[in-house]
């Protein structure tokens, strides 16, 4: 299934936009990997989520980056706090050059997810040149085909359908639990006014991937974003049954071998 030898996992921290100190992991096979998988994680969350992803791709030779984005995780920042949504791609960029400058060789493909689904693609429609592919999960463009969020919404209860990966969600200390600041909201008004335009931009090979039991939407949203994007290459699954996270649903395996079918069948 992969290269003989040991694994090895490290972190380490760059500098961000105005100075902010930015956590980031990477884990790397045994030998030097053909793909590089860019994760971009999603709102409140943190890189140390994507442990999944990192033991299914990770034996099969490819290499795993994740950054913590300012105010997340490990990273700098007041929690969740940003004024635009250009502070988290101006971040992503010095840490896709980062990457860039370990990995000059391999091809790099952006993997973002939910809140990280929107970053990756405005960041995509910006550095597309620079990437390989695009791999979207539980994100998309609004329509009105998807259900309204309600006010209230417990959003750690449309994670999974595995209950002890909502615990970890709830007791995790790196997971922010709090009320959003207010400025967020306009922040992500904003971006999301522009994805479609992004999209019709990109003209990467792109999978976009959702569960299509997300009370969040991720399957109509899912569609649209399909509808519009400008690439040619480009898929859509959509899993039924399946809640916001669906690498981190029971069903997750076989989320990933269709990735790692997608990634193959592009010499990835």
């Amino acid at each position: 299934m992969g290269d003989e030898g040991i694994a090895s996992h490290s972190a380490g921290e760059f500098r961000g936009l105005r100075d902010f100190r930015i956590y980031f992991q990477r884990w790397l096979p045994p030998r030097p990997a053909r793909t590089v998988l860019l994760v971009v994680h999603g709102y409140a969350e943190h890189s140390g989520r994507y442990q999944n992803l990192v033991r299914f791709f990770l034996p099969r030779g490819y290499a795993v980056y994740a950054l913590d984005h300012r105010g997340h995780g490990r990273s700098e920042g007041e929690r969740v706090q940003i004024d635009t949504y250009d502070e988290y791609l101006a971040d992503l960029k010095t840490f896709f050059d980062l990457v860039r400058g370990e990995q000059p060789q391999a091809a790099i493909v952006l993997v973002g997810h939910s809140m990280g689904a929107t970053i990756a693609t405005a960041y995509a429609a910006r550095h597309q040149d620079e990437l390989a592919g695009l791999v979207l999960s539980g994100g998309g463009i609004d329509t009105e085909k998807a259900p309204p969020r309600p006010a209230d919404l417990d959003l750690s209860a449309t994670l999974s359908r595995d209950p002890a990966v909502v615990d970890a969600y709830r007791s995790d200390p790196l997971v922010f639990h709090g009320p959003a600041p207010a400025q967020r909201a306009a922040a992500t008004a904003a971006v999301r006014e522009r994805l479609p335009a992004l999209a019709k931009q990109i003209t990467l090979p792109i999978l976009i991937m959702a569960g299509a039991a997300s009370p969040l939407g991720d399957g109509p949203r899912s569609e649209a974003l399909y509808e519009t994007v400008g690439s040619t290459d480009r898929t859509l699954k959509l899993y039924a049954g399946l809640m916001h996270e669906i690498f981190n649903e029971p069903e997750h395996e076989q989320v990933f071998a269709d990735l790692a079918a997608w990634l193959r069948g592009h010499g990835w």
